[in-house]
């Protein structure tokens, strides 16, 4: 039995590589919405029944665990947490978790999609952590259609403007650590890293999330018995092509004719 894991595109990619770091054996089945991202900034209703969709196509491949590797789903759908028949987790707990152990001075800055900032996810959970801790948050809806189209070099002048213009209240607000609350957002990590300061720490939700899982597969005796390198599989709801090619910058290797075309609506 696989992990089971979805996103809205590419973003969630960024989850599958440290899944294959952290649990090398496990078997991973990765859906992308490709056809109808993004999601951040759809309405509450449209984002449940996306959502939705693509538990029950993770579920038809008979997966042990189901990760939405989506900032906007873990804080939109929360229903799905109690409703999946298989243990389910987003990226909101487990990331905020390791902000509220990262942070020196108490203050948070949280990226993310408009949907995910609207929804205000994040800062409760670190409030149920620590309610001394000061969070600021900062909606960024250019940086997905960024990652999407491939620009992610911290030294392209788009790039730049973008992430400056998104982070230049945190550095007035005087934050120690900043969420990058979706999973698109990693790739953009130099490119923030450069604007916020090596002196603030960034929290990769893909990364904290993965270590949460392997947490998540022990408490139940879901870990796989075997002692041989995993095998990941790839959906998309829209044409492969230009999933391969950009998934290569996400993992890092190469999954040209590894990709398959689904039809999310038949789920």
């Amino acid at each position: 039995m696989a992990i089971g894991v979805f996103d809205s595109g590419l973003g969630g990619l960024s989850a599958v590589k440290e899944l294959m770091n952290v649990l090398p054996c496990e078997d991973i089945v990765y859906f992308g919405d490709t056809g109808r991202v993004p999601y951040g900034n759809r309405s509450r209703d449209t984002i449940i029944k996306y959502a939705q969709q693509d538990v029950n196509f993770l579920l038809s491949h008979n997966v042990k665990v189901i990760i939405a590797a989506c900032g906007t789903v873990s804080s939109v759908a929360t229903e799905l947490y109690s409703t999946t028949p298989v243990p389910f987790t987003g990226v909101v707990n487990p990331t905020a978790q390791a902000a509220a152990q990262a942070t020196r001075n108490g203050r948070i800055g949280v990226i993310g999609t408009t949907a995910t900032i609207n929804s205000h996810s994040y800062k409760r959970c670190l409030k149920d952590i620590n309610p001394n801790l000061e969070i600021f948050e900062k909606d960024c809806p250019l940086f997905v259609p960024l990652v999407e189209n491939g620009f992610t070099d911290p030294d392209d002048i788009i790039v730049r403007s973008v992430v400056e213009r998104y982070t230049e209240q945190f550095k007035t607000c005087g934050v120690d650590t900043v969420i990058l609350g979706c999973t698109h957002y990693p790739l953009l990590t130099d490119a923030i890293q450069q604007a916020m300061g090596e002196e603030v720490t960034l929290i990769n939700s893909g990364e904290a999330t993965a270590l949460y899982t392997a947490k998540l597969l022990e408490e139940n005796g879901l870990n796989t018995s075997s002692l041989t390198p995993g095998n990941s599989t790839f959906y998309v709801s829209d044409t492969p092509d230009d999933f391969e090619t950009m998934a290569g910058v996400f993992l890092g290797r190469d999954i040209r004719h590894k990709v398959t075309q689904i039809d999310i609506e038949q789920y």
